[in-house]
């Protein structure tokens, strides 16, 4: 399979030239990304991590690139950590957070669409990376935890208006009826809209503990990541190229500001509540804008490689509608070659905070890499 897209470089790489993401630029510019020790395949086994490498540039054609990477396995040692434990508990809080914070009551259809998407399962990534983060910087989960329900309405506004049949058009959503086919279009919208406007009310009116300048400072960075510089960016140039011809920067254009930057809030929101300072809130920022594009890259390489009934949505649906993806413009190879760059430096991020503490971050990419196998 051919194909002629450019590979992102250093040099080229929207995720590098973000302003916020200058800290790769320290990195040898004369070195492609290709070039770099990547992890993947990936096996766990008591903490450590198995990992497999290519030395071939990203650059070459795509043959070359689809050699066996199996030629050096090093092992690269995770702090050991309780990972499926970790994210099992945490995701029971955050049910029981949201269960508390939206209850049923008047209007009983509004509350009902609300609860039925935001209730209807999933692995609450945001909110437990939002908690992480704030623990990672000397918080604790109670400080986080409003600003963590926050994030996962936002989400799940995204998640109810993305499947409308104005926009992905989809039936199916974490293995249930999308909202829109249960209580009809026009309660999904507004549905979508009260969980968008209530997420910066709760964190208003719920952070306790926590600085005024601090709130304020983590409300800002929420309404930035999803308004016409973040997610709504990223939707409507989504939706603009369909069926068209697209760049590997316009795709990471896309995706960072579709799927990373909410990631990325969710994560810089804890640090800000946790009481990071300015220098480790733009470390976090770094590694959440890598775990977030990676998050893209292995959805797009999913949607491709397994089933409906695995995925929980409707498979293969990218590819019906045309749409640009990872997979599409790079191969399914150099798409998971790109995916473990992108782990390799999110850890380069985390290496400057205590091991410990930043275990539950060092797993969790590793984590969202591994669903690709």
């Amino acid at each position: 399979m051919a194909f002629s897209a450019t590979i992102p470089t250093y040099d080229n790489s929207l995720l590098i030239k973000k302003s916020s993401f200058n800290g790769l630029r320290n990195l040898p510019k004369a070195i492609p990304c290709g070039n770099l020790k990547f992890l993947v395949p990936m096996k766990m086994k008591a903490g450590t991590l198995v990992v497999s490498v290519s030395s071939s540039s990203l650059a070459q054609p795509l043959e070359e690139a689809q050699k066996s990477i199996n030629d050096i396995s090093p092992k690269i040692q995770l702090p050991a950590f309780p990972f499926q434990e970790y994210m099992a508990t945490k995701a029971k809080h955050v049910n029981k957070a949201l269960d508390e914070a939206i209850p049923l009551q008047h209007p009983l259809k509004i509350h009902d669409a609300m609860r039925y998407s935001l209730l209807a399962g999933g692995k609450r990534v945001r909110p437990v990376l939002c908690i992480a983060a704030c623990e990672l910087v000397g918080g604790d989960e109670a400080t986080a935890m409003p600003a963590a329900c926050a994030m996962e309405m936002i989400h799940t506004m995204s998640l109810i208006h993305d499947d409308l049949p104005c926009m992905d058009n989809d039936d199916l959503r974490r293995g249930k009826p999308t909202n829109h086919k249960m209580f009809g279009e026009e309660t999904a919208i507004l549905a979508g809209d009260a969980l968008l406007s209530f997420s910066f009310e709760h964190v208003a009116k719920a952070t306790k503990n926590v600085s005024p300048e601090r709130v304020v400072r983590a409300i800002a960075e929420l309404g930035s990541a999803v308004g016409a510089a973040g997610l709504v960016a990223g939707q409507i140039v989504d939706i603009e190229s369909e069926g068209k011809q697209v760049s590997l920067k316009d795709l990471e254009y896309i995706h960072i500001n579709k799927t990373s930057k909410l990631l990325e809030a969710a994560v810089v929101c804890g640090a800000i509540l946790g009481g990071a300072d300015d220098e480790n809130i733009e470390r976090v920022r770094k590694y959440a804008r890598c775990i977030g594009l990676l998050f893209q890259v292995v959805d797009d390489i999913l949607d491709v490689t397994k089933s409906s009934e695995e995925l929980g949505k409707t498979a293969g649906k990218d590819l019906i509608s045309d749409k640009a993806t990872y997979p599409k413009l790079m191969g399914i190879d150099e798409a998971k070659k790109f995916a473990a760059r992108l782990v390799d430096q999110a850890n380069q991020e985390l290496a400057h905070f205590d091991a410990a503490k930043a275990a539950p971050l060092y797993h969790f990419a590793h984590y969202i890499a591994s669903r690709q196998n």
